[in-house]
């Protein structure tokens, strides 16, 4: 009797399951491998105090990550001994596939990955170990977020492994290809060709379908009349993220509307003392919230494709935004650039967009939403229908699947894939 193949292993690493797109991203994933017949293992760090832990949120898809206390966001000594156990966790599972995301994950995993592949007897006779490592982008920490020298240093490491030992970069969009590749010139000179894959963010869109009257409620808890516009921003509540522009849109555009900050972090306390009329809601069910909007807003800095436009959009709230990072490609085509008394934006196919930190084009942007229900409407039809043809879930693990079954055959043909 034959023996039957060992299911192909995939350890998939992320530096904290916080509330945030990458940890749904990460979490529907490893869901998905088990339910096609690979071995799949989470790994993470922990959720640092004041961010949401999404843990739940795996327990209840059936993943249980594998938490490594030391494995933190920012630079620390405790980074060696990550990489000495990520690199002994590799020793005992032996995957063929390592795959990471976020930026710290993604140094310590493909650090630990070096050496895991060449640290070995076999390694000597030229055959170090057969294991493939692909790094996922969300986002990136090239411009934005650290000073000069602390992004140089993130810079020259991302570089580095690019060229060591990665064999595939995943990208969300095409804006953020050509930051990545073109722009801050990361990737092997030697493989660009084949080396990015531009596989765009999935999500679960029934669960966002949200129960009759949900949007509602959660109006009255908040005090918000049923009949006002109410203006949302969703997710972390933290520096690049830039809620300060909110708040300034929102104190340009009093009495137009109502605005709401969903979502917790390490600014809420500092922004809300500041705020006078900007409703601090803390994390509520995301059915619920774009339930209760009329339109999505994001302020960030920089971003890669941003999960609460997506999840705005899915929903048929009309978005809009500052024009960074995967925001372009989402929002579409620009169809009007305007200039009103020196404030400029764009209206794009599926979205408006300003400037990033604009609060004079951001709030001309949404007083022209606010004002015009047919191009709310327009913009929210476009928006729904393009993320159910190229943000589900369903596609983002087609996609993925595709992609590991690929580097397998290149390393031992299609005998023993799963």
């Amino acid at each position: 009797m034959s023996t039957p193949p060992k299911p192909v292993r995939v350890l998939r690493l992320i530096a904290r399951l916080n509330v945030g797109g990458p940890a749904r991203h990460v979490v529907w994933l490893n869901q998905a491998l088990a339910a096609n017949g690979f071995e799949a293992l989470l790994v993470t760090g922990t959720v640092p105090a004041g961010e949401e832990d999404m843990s739940d949120f795996a327990a209840a898809r059936g993943v249980t990550p594998l938490v490594i206390p030391s494995m933190s966001r920012e630079l620390s000594p405790r980074d060696f001994a990550t990489i000495w156990q990520l690199w002994r966790l590799m020793v005992r599972f032996g995957p063929n596939i390592v795959h990471t995301h976020t930026a710290k994950a993604g140094a310590v995993g493909r650090i630990a990955g070096l050496l895991y592949r060449y640290f070995t007897p076999a390694a000597l006779a030229g055959r170090p170990r057969r294991v493939r490592f692909v790094h996922t982008y969300h986002g990136h920490v090239f411009h934005s977020y650290y000073g000069f020298w602390k992004t140089r240093l993130f810079l020259t490491v991302e570089r580095t492994l690019a060229r060591l030992n990665t064999d595939r970069i995943v990208v969300l969009s095409e804006q953020q290809l050509r930051e990545i590749r073109d722009v801050f010139r990361v990737g092997n000179p030697d493989q660009l060709a084949n080396q990015f894959i531009i596989v765009p963010l999935g999500i679960d869109i029934d669960d966002l379908r949200a129960a009759q009257g949900a949007g509602d409620s959660l109006r009255d808890e908040l005090g918000i009349d049923r009949d006002e516009m109410v203006v949302g921003i969703v997710g972390r509540v933290t520096s690049i993220k830039n809620h300060d522009l909110f708040l300034r849109v929102a104190a340009r555009a009093r009495g137009l509307a109502r605005f709401v900050v969903y979502g917790d972090g390490g600014d809420r306390a500092t922004l809300e003392r500041r705020a006078t009329d900007v409703i601090f809601a803390g994390t509520r069910d995301a059915s619920r919230i774009y339930a209760s909007l009329d339109i999505v807003a994001l302020t960030s800095r920089n971003e890669g494709t941003p999960l609460a436009l997506i999840e705005g959009m899915a929903c048929g709230k009309p978005v809009i935004s500052t024009a960074v990072g995967g925001v372009v490609d989402l929002l579409g085509r620009v169809e009007e650039r305007v200039d009103e008394n020196g404030a400029t934006f764009e209206i794009r196919e599926r979205g408006i967009t300003a400037a990033s930190d604009d609060d004079a084009g951001f709030a001309a942007g949404l007083a022209r939403l606010l004002r015009e229900e047919p191009l709310r409407r327009r913009l929210a039809e476009g928006g729904r229908a393009y993320v159910e043809k190229t943000h589900s879930k369903e596609r983002l693990v087609a996609d993925i699947l595709r992609l590991y079954r690929d580097l397998l055959v290149q390393d031992r043909g299609n005998a023993d894939q799963p």
